[in-house]
């Protein structure tokens, strides 16, 4: 029987380059294919955070996906990647699907996975998630101890995103973009917004901290995050 390839998941950090790990290092610069996530229209993210790494020569499949939320996830599209990808897989090719934070941390790999995985032989290489980028940019530790941490995504209708975060330990707001205005809305009802911290573009070199008081609610984009601790830090 013919050796088939190996599809690798690669997790690659939130933006800065430097925050890809060696494992993941390693493999994109060894496969011959490469496929990344896209918009339907200009530069990949992801691609943009490999490019440093990447070898002459490699095959590059550009996964353009829209980022619409009635179509998301875009099933014919990972349909159509996931043939693309086998057919390689197949010829004995091993191939790597860049994600930009982690793989199986809300990463869009987790639908080629699906596809691909009871056919040919699947490893997933764990990466710099968003919340721990955040973190660190914000010099703001997640929990400690005993805390509960909750991630709670910014597209909750507004009743939900307030009970989830009525009697929280610490939560990570994730997604926000163009639900700041309903984020910081439901902070302030709740009284926590003095222990709110706001990030965009984590360890890209567009990053920006602000208070959400700063924030222009229209302007938000969707890598940003709110962390919020009910202690203020969570050493005390």
């Amino acid at each position: 029987m013919t050796a088939t390839g190996t599809l690798y998941g690669l997790g690659v950090g939130p933006g800065d380059p430097d925050l890809i790990t060696l494992k993941a290092l390693k493999i994109l610069r060894a496969v011959p294919v490469v496929a990344y996530p896209a918009p339907v229209e200009g530069d990949s993210l992801a691609r943009s955070i490999v490019a440093p790494h990447m070898t002459e020569g490699q095959i590059e499949i550009a996964i353009r996906i829209p980022i619409v939320a009635q179509r998301f996830p875009a099933q014919e599209v990972y349909d159509q990647a996931a043939v693309e990808i086998a057919g390689h897989l197949a010829a004995g090719c091993d191939v790597a699907a860049i994600c930009e934070g982690d793989p199986f941390f809300y990463g869009s790999f987790m639908y080629l996975f699906e596809r691909v995985v009871t056919d040919f032989p699947v490893e997933v290489v764990p990466g710099v998630s968003s919340l721990m980028a955040c973190s660190a940019a914000l010099g703001a530790p997640l929990a400690a101890r005993n805390d509960v941490l909750n991630v709670i995504p910014a597209p909750l209708d507004e009743a939900e995103l307030k009970a989830q975060l009525e009697h929280i330990d610490a939560a990570a707001i994730i997604k926000v973009g163009r639900h700041f205005a309903k984020v910081r809305r439901v902070l302030a009802d709740l009284g926590m917004t003095a222990r709110a911290r706001y990030v965009e573009h984590a360890t890209m070199t567009s990053q920006r901290i602000l208070t959400l008081d700063e924030v222009d609610e229209a302007s938000a984009p969707y890598f940003s995050m709110v962390l919020v601790h009910q202690r203020g830090e969570a050493w005390r």
